[in-house]
């Protein structure tokens, strides 16, 4: 048997008028095949643990919600060790204190270098922002909501994208090392 391994799963336009009934999506993963699964507040976050690699996570994930729940978003997966990794690499670890004030973007693949150039000539603002990979973090010291900047980012790195507060962040990352796959 292989062995299983702690997920994140981040799904991509939750929010607003955007809803993913998450006590359907409790019944809808684990009908899907996976173990362990539980939700974090109701934007589009879920723990759980499979065999599978990232990848085939994803796309299990997302054939399941869109079969089952008529939901077509993307849907971004780490692992419990890279979002640790991820974490230890936040670049602004003198905000965490302000932990809505801190958001970590998980990017669906690394952009190109000349977007991030070109995100780069956009920051304009109070913003300040460290990309890392696959990874983003963006230090928003007058609140995500008042950004002018937030909405230029998924545009110009041409990349899909999910942002999570620090406080969400460090909760998945709780849940997901509580499971014992």
């Amino acid at each position: 048997m292989t062995a299983e391994t702690a997920y994140i799963v981040l799904f991509r336009g939750v929010g607003g008028a955007t809803q993913l009934p998450v006590a359907r999506l409790r019944e809808v993963l684990p009908q899907a095949g996976f173990r362990n699964v539980s939700t974090y507040i109701n934007s589009g976050n879920a723990v759980l643990s499979s065999p599978l690699t990232e990848a085939q996570v994803a796309r299990k994930v997302a054939a399941a919600v869109k079969e089952q729940m008529g939901f077509e978003k993307s849907v971004l997966v780490r692992s419990l060790a890279e979002w640790i990794k991820a974490i230890g690499q936040n670049p602004y670890p003198d905000v965490v204190a302000e932990p809505t004030k801190l958001h970590y973007f998980a990017l669906e693949r690394e952009p190109e270098a000349q977007a991030v150039m070109a995100l780069q000539e956009k920051a304009t603002g109070t913003e300040r922002f460290v990309l890392n990979g696959r990874s983003l973090y963006l230090h928003t010291p007058d609140g995500m909501g008042r950004s002018l900047f937030v909405p230029k980012i998924e545009p110009t790195l041409k990349v899909a994208m999910t942002a999570r507060n620090w406080r969400t962040v460090l909760a998945l990352r709780d849940m997901a090392a509580s499971i014992r796959p």
